[in-house]
């Protein structure tokens, strides 16, 4: 593995206290951790405190160069199927007024900010109305979210049932930011509330869609989604990858908690 989680790649509010060992899998502490001694750290269970940053199942070795391929091809192959449907719903987006496209600053694998993009599903000022919503949040934990949320367009509220407002993110799939499947990145300011637990998340590349949203998506508490996006950090196997991909479809078909 190379030195792709080293500190210096990270943002400053997110930059850990560890730093990574040229060409290995070794993490190591540059100052101690803020919990105290006697205290048992909260991590997935059997790691010890020097593993919680290590790259998760799906990115290091043969796997993650597997991966990195499949993902890449599966985007390009995407893309050229899907390009004609991807021009009509950017005309419907269009008719709604305002921008095709909207652009956002997104946290991945190891804490690197990177542009996200998807169908614009908003009001133009979106983020700027979202201030004073802030009561109204249904979200847990870290996360905005609201049923009604009265920002969302006529055209944007059919995208985000069925998901279609995610498509362009193949772009960033292709660009290899993200994965096919992975946790989703979280925002800036929600990673910087992260607990040592939940930023084990970012051990891995962000995904279009993971095994939170084939079990629940909105519909879950926030440590549901975290014990599920760990789980896949931790615990990948082939088989849940493909149990994903089906589950997915399903999900999107059912619209069930997408809001």
């Amino acid at each position: 593995m190379t030195a792709a989680l080293q500190t210096a790649s990270l943002t400053p509010d997110l930059r850990p206290a560890l730093r990574l060992v040229e060409g290995s899998d070794q993490v190591t502490s540059t100052r101690p951790l803020p919990v105290a001694p006697t205290a048992p750290l909260t991590v997935v269970p059997d790691l010890a405190p020097e593993d919680v940053y290590a790259p998760g199942r799906t990115a290091r070795g043969v796997v993650g160069v597997l991966k990195l391929v499949i993902d890449v091809t599966a985007a390009a192959l995407l893309l050229l199927l899907i390009a004609p449907v991807l021009l009509v719903i950017a005309a419907a987006v269009r008719s709604d007024g305002g921008p095709v496209f909207f652009f956002q600053t997104r946290i991945g694998r190891g804490g690197r900010e990177f542009r996200m993009v998807k169908f614009r599903s908003m009001v133009v000022d979106a983020e700027r109305v979202r201030a004073a919503l802030v009561e109204d949040n249904e979200g847990a934990g870290p996360l905005f979210k609201m049923r009604r949320d009265p920002r969302i367009t006529r055209v944007g509220g059919l995208l985000r049932r069925y998901s279609i407002d995610e498509l362009p993110q193949l772009l960033n799939v292709l660009g290899g930011q993200m994965s096919l499947i992975g946790p989703r990145p979280p925002l800036p300011s929600e990673a910087a509330e992260y607990t040592d637990r939940e930023r084990r998340r970012l051990a891995v590349r962000p995904g279009m869609t993971g095994l939170w949203q084939v079990s629940g998506r909105s519909d879950l508490g926030w440590d549901e989604s975290i014990a599920l996006d760990l789980a896949y950090v931790d615990d990948w196997t082939p088989a849940m990858e493909i149990k994903i991909i089906l589950g997915t479809a399903r999900a999107v078909v059912g619209g069930r908690g997408a809001y």
